[in-house]
Formats: C-alpha cells, sequence, structure tokens
C-alpha cells in the first residue's frame, strides 16, 4: 500500500505523462516502500513477509472462489 500511495504522488506531484514517466514514478515509488520495508524489519529485528502471513491465494479469489 506504501508503494501505492508513493507512486501515486510522485506522479501527481510531477504531473507526469505516459508509460516512461509513470514506469520512473512507480520505481521512484517501489524503492521508497522497500526502504521503509527494510528500515522497520532492522529497527524490529523481525521480518515484516514470512510464511506465516504470506497468502498463497489472495483474499480476492478466495471471496470469488467462496460465492461459486
Amino acid at each position: 500500500m506504501l508503494g501505492e500511495a508513493s507512486t501515486t504522488e510522485i506522479a501527481r506531484s510531477k504531473d507526469v505523462k505516459g508509460f516512461e514517466e509513470n514506469k520512473v514514478a512507480a520505481k521512484k515509488g517501489g524503492t521508497i516502500a522497500g526502504d521503509a520495508r527494510q528500515n522497520l524489519e532492522k529497527e524490529t529485528g523481525k521480518k515484516v513477509v514470512t510464511n506465516e502471513n504470506y497468502l498463497e491465494t489472495p483474499e480476492k479469489v478466495k471471496k470469488l472462489e467462496k460465492q461459486n
């Protein structure tokens, strides 16, 4: 979520247009989110993504399967 929010904010503030400029904004947003995750892991000594909290099947798919 942080990566998406960062990317959106960068794209809006720089008034990006077209694929290439959005690609650069997305890369910067992903870097911001990745750095934040690494800093959090370093500070807490715990991994953010683990086998216990990783979802094999996204919740959206589970809900769709449940409806059918």
